[in-house]
């Protein structure tokens, strides 16, 4: 094929990779390059707006390590993350909203009690989570994994401490007999994701702030059910509406009550889908 121009040159990518052997692979590409295209055609997008991509894109790949993953960040703020949890995560109303994973979970977490302090040594004031595991029938799912991490007071994770070096406000618990759980941790609050990169720099040029509203994470797992990977934030939180990422479920949300010596307690009930 030679003398391709603007207006011929998609068919020509189309036809160049129509013996792909992947029906997935073959739908998801040429989809991908008609949309790509039409972007290009419909913003008039110039050769040094596209290399500036191309830069923006590289500068993700640099930044990016085990303890950071720029390109998560990418998908959170332009709400792709979200639009492909809400695309496949249709459930009955009654089961726990998904919501998105985020880029601070980590493998392999430490094994906690019952009742156990998992904020091992980071920094905030204490609180109280219980509430309980069930599935759709009422019943208690009582061999579930349920992976729950968090940021410290000043609104980072373990891993974002170059000086720490085990697990801090993260762990996996599993409920009782009952379907209930419990744990102490520290009082979730809100926190900027990482804006000191090329995602950052984005969220500038755009007129955005970085800011999440305070929440725990959790990534909930068990036989015969489908996993559950969601938040639950704090109620009272300043951020809910403009969440950087727009994760958040009015569902989600939950009261974190002072107690009277100065510590917290937040009650959340999880119900999950039975797997199919």
């Amino acid at each position: 094929m030679r003398n391709l121009n603007h207006e011929t040159i998609t068919d020509a990518v189309l036809q160049r990779q129509a013996a792909t052997d992947n029906p997935r692979l073959k739908r998801i590409m040429e989809s991908l390059v008609q949309h790509l295209h039409a972007f290009a055609r419909e913003v008039n997008l110039t050769e040094a707006e596209w290399q500036q991509g191309i830069e923006f894109l590289t500068r993700c790949g640099h930044i990016t390590t085990d303890r950071r993953q720029e390109f998560i960040l990418l998908s959170d703020v332009l709400g792709l993350s979200m639009l492909t949890v809400a695309m496949n995560h249709d459930k009955p109303a009654e089961c726990t909203e998904a919501t998105v994973f985020g880029p601070f979970h980590v493998d392999g977490a430490p094994h906690y009690d019952p009742g156990a302090d998992i904020s091992n040594g980071a920094r905030g004031v204490p609180c109280l989570v219980r509430g309980t595991v069930r599935g759709l029938d009422g019943s208690p799912v009582v061999n579930a994994s349920i992976d729950v991490w968090q940021s410290d007071e000043e609104g980072l994770y373990d891993v974002q401490h170059a000086d720490i070096d085990h697990a801090q406000a993260r762990g996996i618990l599993h409920p009782d007999a009952e379907g209930r759980y419990h744990f102490r941790s520290i009082l979730a609050v809100p926190y900027a994701i990482p804006h000191d990169g090329p995602v950052g720099d984005l969220l500038k040029a755009t007129g955005r702030h970085p800011w999440r509203p305070a929440h725990l994470h959790f990534m909930i797992e068990a036989p015969g059910y489908e996993t559950l990977i969601t938040h639950v934030f704090r109620g009272d939180d300043a951020w809910l509406d403009s969440d950087a990422v727009f994760g958040v479920r009015q569902s989600l949300i939950a009261d974190w009550k002072e107690q009277p010596d100065g510590t917290y307690l937040v009650e959340y009930d999880f119900v999950l889908n039975p797997s199919s």
